[in-house]
């Protein structure tokens, strides 16, 4: 991987993302939409300055940040004119680039043509594209080549240097079920708490849900339960974060007990709090309750 940048500062100012066909563009404009910017991609240059003088920053499901995405497709395109863009909105130029070699084995493994390679070599439309666009690279304020980083790596790349305080944003749910109807196809973590005494061979309890208060101290009482919680804790705390560094927006922990109305219902009801105080947006869901949502 190389990186280089000029300035590292986490301004609000526009964002023109060009570089070579087939380094990842498009995947960089999917990165920063989910970092809440507003991206516009192959987009014409000569009308970027009409786009920012009416584009409203009001949107409730974005942020005010503009990227936009250019590239030897584009209407209009010059590398001189992406310049001249770029100097008279004060924007910032993200060039991405790529080895020769490994954008032959994407164009070769999509079966894309090459912009430049209509009829003609994929190697030649890859070198003549690297010559056109090669006053970019030596203008851009970031340069980010791709070859040997996965889309994951790419995340952190762009996190660092435009998310001024990146968001811990990945929502986990917290479900309880039954394995008498199956296990949620949706978990990505699944925990079995069957070997808890049940409280449904307890007549007074075999009504209620692991949400009643009886329930609970009845299942605390079983001798297991709080090592088990313990241990649950330890194995869910390293893996959180990691989860969280590899993009993922969503975790679904899943408990299950035979009828999902007991002791699964109770374990997550207990594990909520412990959630919480490690930084995570929960959602509460009984799948196999009457009323199953919370």
């Amino acid at each position: 991987m190389s990186l280089q940048s000029i300035s590292s500062e986490h301004e609000e100012c526009p964002l023109i993302i060009t570089g070579l066909s087939g380094a990842g563009i498009s995947s960089v404009l999917k990165v920063l939409e989910d970092f809440k910017y507003e991206v516009f991609d192959n987009f014409p240059p000569v009308l970027i300055e009409d786009l920012l003088s009416r584009t409203q920053p009001h949107h409730t499901n974005i942020g005010t940040n503009i990227a936009i995405g250019i590239d030897t497709r584009t209407r209009g395109f010059s590398p001189d004119s992406i310049l001249k863009t770029v100097k008279d909105l004060q924007a910032r130029l993200v060039y991405i680039t790529c080895d020769d070699s490994v954008l032959q084995k994407r164009f070769t493994e999509t079966r894309r043509r090459h912009p430049m390679a209509q009829q003609k070599s994929l190697r030649y439309g890859i070198k003549t594209e690297r010559e056109i666009i090669e006053p970019l690279k030596e203008a851009a304020d970031f340069v980010i080549d791709t070859s040997e980083i996965s889309i994951h790596d790419l995340r952190h790349i762009l996190e660092s240097f435009f998310i001024s305080k990146p968001e811990k944003n990945m929502a986990v749910t917290l479900m309880s079920f039954g394995f008498r109807k199956g296990v949620p196809k949706e978990a990505d973590i699944v925990m079995d708490v069957r070997f808890l005494k049940n409280p449904y061979w307890e007549k007074t309890l075999k009504p209620l849900t692991g949400k009643d208060k009886k329930v609970g101290e009845y299942i605390r009482q079983d001798k297991e339960f709080e090592a088990f919680l313990t241990n649950f804790k330890a194995l869910l705390l390293p893996l959180l974060p990691r989860y969280a560094y590899e993009g993922k927006s969503y975790l679904t922990v899943a408990v299950g007990c035979t009828g999902g109305k007991h002791r699964s219902v109770y374990t997550i009801e207990t594990l909520k709090a412990w959630f919480e105080e490690q930084g995570m947006n929960i959602y509460i869901e009984h799948r196999d309750l009457p009323e199953n949502n919370s």
